[in-house]
């Protein structure tokens, strides 16, 4: 699986900006596509994911209510909405899959196989 990411860039505080990730080499279903990123001098976060088969969403406590991801399936992609973006959203934001293996695992990044480039998203304050 391919992963392409796209969308970031530099917002002032409370706008909105809209992340996409395409993904090419083999269908999504069964697989699960997250979201996560990394700030200067902080470790990897998850941000969101979504089951691709049942479209099941979960979200860190972080953005719960100000992020919505979602997904395309004839266009094999994956977007994540950011609205009321605080300087805190900072970060490089890196889209990843792998297969679905349950719940347990869904918010660990060490355990997705397939990761795309980063966008930089820079919140103003």
């Amino acid at each position: 699986v391919q992963l392409q990411a796209s969308g970031g860039g530099l917002v002032q505080a409370g706008g909105s900006l809209r992340l996409s990730c395409v993904a090419s080499g083999r269908t999504l279903r069964g697989y699960n596509m997250a979201w996560f990123r990394q700030a200067p001098g902080k470790e990897r976060e998850f941000v969101a994911v979504i089951r691709w088969s049942s479209g099941h969403t979960y979200y860190a406590d972080s953005v719960k209510g100000r992020f919505s991801i979602s997904r395309d399936n004839a266009k094999n992609t994956m977007y994540l909405a950011m609205n009321s973006l605080e300087s805190e959203d900072t970060a490089v934001y890196q889209c990843s899959a792998k297969p679905d293996r349950g719940l347990p695992t869904i918010r660990d990044g060490n355990s997705y196989d397939y990761w795309g480039q980063g966008t930089q998203v820079t919140v103003s304050s």
